[in-house]
């Protein structure tokens, strides 16, 4: 094989698989071909997920993962590449947020988004990385946040997990360079998935004003995970000697109807 070929098979592990972006990104690989090891804390969900895959005519497992146990990264690892052989692809997608002021978030569970979020990506970094870089080929795909760029009030702990991460990120790259290996951010903006579903609805309500209030939620609109997924596919088929880096999904916003912005310039003036 030559130094910039592919493998023709080229098995691919998501975390954080059992809803939303994971899930979807499972789906959406599946398609493109790539056989899928899906992991989560919720073994029946993501082993619904793979036998819809399945019956779909894809190639599927999932087995539990907690990210924040060496042992269950390990013992996940060692089931992945027993089913499906070396792992190609890595997707590192597991994640939580619980908002909260960061004056009276608990130490504690500060620390657990951060273990979630940031150790558990390494976690996951250094059960597959190796092998990447010893076969000298490979993907590993960190999902972050806008609130990298954008910190959100009342998010400081998710804020300073993802901040976090990509400094990780930007450390592997230069690491990584020269060794065939692909280290790449997904940055989503906002999209529907279960991260926020489990907020109480006044909670969720205050910190959407804050989120207003600081012009960071100028419009309604939220992506579908879909288009996530179709980002991280982007980066994982890239010929090799191709290395996109970090990609921002935002979503759009609506669109204004010719002349009205027009209209609203004038009555501002009349104003």
């Amino acid at each position: 094989m030559s130094k910039y070929a592919q493998p023709d098979r080229r098995p691919a592990v998501i975390t954080g698989a059992s809803s939303g972006i994971g899930a979807e990104t499972a789906k959406t690989l599946a398609a493109a071909g790539f056989p899928v090891a899906l992991g989560a804390r919720r073994v029946d969900r993501v082993e619904e997920i793979a036998a819809a895959i399945r019956a779909d005519g894809g190639e599927a497992v999932a087995h539990p993962l907690d990210v924040t146990s060496d042992d269950s990264v390990a013992e996940f690892a060692a089931k992945v590449t027993a089913d499906l052989g070396d792992v190609e692809v890595v997707v590192s997608n597991a994640g939580v947020t619980h908002p909260g002021a960061t004056v009276d978030v608990p130490t504690e569970a500060f620390a657990g988004q951060v273990d979630i979020n940031l150790l558990g990506a390494h976690r996951v970094l250094r059960a597959f990385g190796p092998g990447m870089i010893e076969r000298r080929r490979g993907d590993l795909v960190f999902l972050s946040s806008d609130v990298a760029v954008r910190p959100r009030p009342f998010m400081g702990a998710y804020a300073a997990s993802k901040w976090g991460l990509e400094g990780m990120v930007a450390a592997l790259q230069m690491e990584l360079e020269g060794t065939g290996v692909r280290a790449s951010v997904v940055r989503p903006g906002p999209t529907h998935s279960d991260i926020g579903n489990e907020w109480p609805a006044e909670l969720g309500g205050f910190v959407l004003e804050q989120w207003v209030r600081w012009g960071l939620a100028r419009h309604p609109h939220f992506l579908k995970a879909r288009a996530q997924a179709d980002a991280i596919t982007t980066i994982v088929t890239a010929p090799r000697g191709v290395h996109i880096s970090t990609i921002d999904v935002n979503p759009e916003a609506p669109v204004v109807p010719e002349g009205a912005g027009e209209r609203s310039d004038r009555r501002q003036e009349r104003a």
